[in-house]
């Protein structure tokens, strides 16, 4: 996680200035290193031309006022500042959280393990949420949002069979994966409730 204190700019400054810095390496040293870059840079290569006009942006600050990182955000490890604005509607928790956080802390977007801890700290977050959802006497309810109802009054049985869908080979494992994890959390709630009334 980046301090905003270490952020370019001064204390809580970003690295987002309104014009272009130069490039470290010349046009010339990048087109022998990379292969086709620069392709686009003579406006008379590009698609758009003579269409294509260069105005200025009209950028009135020279470094854009940066949202205050109050809670540590998680960014990826190729980007060494956070943006001007992120979000903040869903601060890191828990487990979940742990997760997530070290995918980003650890390995590149580009890492198949990343985009696999985010996954998997999205299926904990569900685990989490029922639980806590219980704790508040606030269960989830399996009958409406597991859109079983819909199954009887929309001929849900008949629309799947006769027609050559494919999701009729995994039509056994919906169930399962739909109302499986809420009853095991039941059953997991059933056995807690029970030992404690005999404690």
């Amino acid at each position: 996680m980046t301090n905003v204190d270490d952020r370019p700019g001064g204390p809580g400054r970003g690295g987002y200035p309104a014009e272009k810095s130069e490039p470290r390496e010349t046009i010339e040293e990048l087109k022998a290193r990379i292969p086709g870059w620069g392709a686009d840079l003579d406006p008379a290569d590009r698609p758009a031309f003579p269409r294509e006009q260069s105005l200025e942006s009209g950028a009135h600050w020279d470094i854009p006022d940066l949202q205050p990182e109050l809670v540590p955000r998680e960014r990826s490890i190729e980007h060494k500042f956070l943006p001007p604005v992120f979000g903040t509607a869903q601060p890191l928790k828990g487990l979940s959280g742990m997760i997530r956080a070290y995918a980003y802390d650890r390995f590149s977007e580009g890492r198949v393990a990343h985009w696999m801890l985010l996954v998997l700290g999205d299926r904990v977050d569900v685990v989490e949420s029922r639980f806590t959802a219980l704790a508040q006497l606030k269960p989830d309810n399996i009958i409406t949002e597991t859109g079983i109802l819909a199954e009887f009054k929309r001929d849900g049985i008949g629309s799947r069979f006769g027609r050559n869908r494919t999701d009729t080979k995994h039509m056994w494992l919906d169930p399962v994966i739909v109302a499986g994890p809420t009853v095991l959390l039941g059953w997991v709630a059933f056995r807690v409730i029970r030992r404690l009334a005999k404690g």
